[in-house]
């Protein structure tokens, strides 16, 4: 789908909710190819995606009001609330931090706000990357088998998922009100799920706790949970996994660890791979795949590749350890002063 297609759609009725809908139409911030569009993976089969941002209304910053997201499933559409996405580009979220690493040509609309927001995407950029890029990259990883594989290995998908919530929640302290280090117990026992053999299950102890602190820490772990689960198993996805078709789960697994390896190192965000196009579009159509249509031994030997060149990059990186808050915390303002002096 050409450039000018893809433009020409979005003024169709498909996506007529991005006019009518009350969290959008004027509030739209930015617009913006997702998916393999934006990766340049795509082929003439590939679905088309849309990832945006779209800013609160006077009364509800006034009111301390706010939406989570506003998701169309028949067009592949997701646009965040602008809270939302600050909250998980602070976290370096490979889902999110993407939309910041666009072509300039790939963003389909960007108002002021949309734009200072682009101009300030290195606010963002922070060692995080190296626990939010390998926690998705190990999800990838584990998902590159048969649907029976990954049945068996569903307790050890169950331990990364908990591993990623603690590197999450060692930041709690410094993001939230404090709470006793003991107040909050994650650990992996028998399941209760029947689908599941094993389950993180939680021992929480808090008294007097603000409840909002509460809801943002919770809505953090709940949102790896959400990406763990997503990765691989989507429709599109899940429809590969069961046809043996693992190849463009390959690709994204590599994917992101060029993305992150350029965090880290040149601490840019490049979401268009230009310069990998051909070895990833090889991955793609199936070169690293046996008789057997599983991921061949060249292949593993290119991921612990590129794992010691992420791991090097992580040790050596100036990027700092977390994102500067305040910093974030001006551009948010700034942002919603504008919307509650010029909003009528």
């Amino acid at each position: 789908m050409q450039l000018h297609e893809i433009r020409k759609a979005l003024h169709g009725e498909a996506y007529d909710f991005l006019r009518t809908n009350p969290h959008l139409g004027s509030r739209v911030m930015l617009l913006g190819l997702g998916g393999s569009h934006a990766y340049g993976t795509d082929t003439e089969t590939s679905d088309l995606d849309i990832r945006g941002c779209a800013a609160l209304s006077k009364a509800e910053i006034l009111c301390s009001e706010s939406f989570e997201q506003v998701t169309d499933v028949a067009t592949d559409t997701t646009i965040y609330a602008f809270p939302k996405l600050i909250h998980l580009l602070k976290d370096c979220n490979p889902n999110t931090i993407e939309i910041l690493g666009l072509k300039p040509e790939h963003y389909l609309y960007l108002s002021e706000a949309g734009n200072l927001l682009l101009d300030n995407r290195k606010l963002f950029l922070s060692q995080q990357a190296v626990n939010s890029f390998s926690g998705y990259a190990t999800a990838q990883f584990r998902r590159m088998d048969n649907k029976s594989a990954r049945i068996a290995e569903q307790p050890v998908q169950e331990m990364h998922i908990l591993n990623s919530i603690r590197n999450a929640k060692k930041h709690f302290p410094e993001q939230f009100f404090q709470y006793p280090e003991d107040a909050i117990r994650l650990y992996i026992d028998d399941a209760v799920n029947p689908q599941m053999q094993k389950e993180i299950f939680m021992d929480i102890s808090l008294k007097h706790y603000p409840l909002r602190d509460y809801k943002e820490m919770w809505g953090r772990m709940a949102d790896i949970v959400k990406s763990y689960s997503r990765v691989g198993q989507g429709h599109r996805n899940q429809n590969a996994v069961t046809h043996n078709k693992l190849s463009k789960h390959m690709m994204h697994l590599i994917r992101l660890y060029l993305m992150c390896i350029d965090i880290l190192e040149k601490g840019e965000v490049i979401t268009y791979r230009a310069a990998e196009h051909d070895f990833l579009m090889r991955i793609r159509n199936g070169e690293y795949l046996d008789e057997n249509q599983q991921p061949t031994a060249e292949f593993f030997e290119i991921i612990e590749q590129y794992k010691a060149r992420a791991a090097y990059a992580a040790e050596h990186t100036d990027l700092p350890e977390r994102p500067d808050e305040k910093k974030i915390r001006e551009l948010v303002l700034a942002i919603h002063e504008k919307i509650v002096l010029e909003e009528q």
